[in-house]
């Protein structure tokens, strides 16, 4: 019993030191779009903008609507990625400046946070391994017992 309020109290423990640690490091970081415009970028030399990075989208889905077939679905959803992936590149993300103490209270309180729920969540239970489920296998075995004992005694009883 004193092993699962334990695991009880480390699993709240991690998840409130991840929630702190995971917060106090958004608050020092700033995004913002990049200078050469939201949604663009570069392949191979070739400069894609925003709005070249919708027409295949909108070939993909008329397409979808004209045949309806399977290629024209991953067409459409490699537009959408394509999509996604120039809204990202086109994001910068920076951190703000801070001592070497916010930066390693942050970095403990993450991934020592991640190192409790983790050690609770993936245990492998190795204590309970003599404990429990080997007394659990005699209760079963002692049930089975007693219930062919009073199976033995309907049977007496009947005859």
């Amino acid at each position: 019993m004193k092993n699962s309020k334990n695991e009880l109290l480390q699993f709240v423990g991690g998840a409130a030191m991840l929630a702190v640690g995971l917060f106090i490091f958004s608050q020092k970081v700033i995004v913002r779009s990049s200078w050469f415009g939201f949604g663009g970028f570069s392949i191979g030399g070739f400069r894609i903008s925003s709005g070249l990075v919708i027409v295949p989208l909108i070939i993909g889905i008329v397409w979808m609507f004209a045949t309806n077939s399977f290629a024209s679905k991953v067409f459409s959803a490699f537009a959408v990625l394509l999509i996604l992936a120039s809204i990202i590149m086109g994001t910068d993300i920076r951190l703000t400046s801070m001592t070497l103490y916010e930066w390693i209270i942050i970095l403990v309180l993450i991934f020592g946070g991640a190192g409790f729920v983790a050690k609770v969540l993936f245990a492998s239970n190795g204590s309970q391994k003599g404990g429990r489920k080997n007394k659990s296998e005699e209760d079963f075995k002692g049930q089975a017992k007693s219930i062919d004992d009073q199976l033995e005694e309907i049977k007496k009883n009947m005859k």
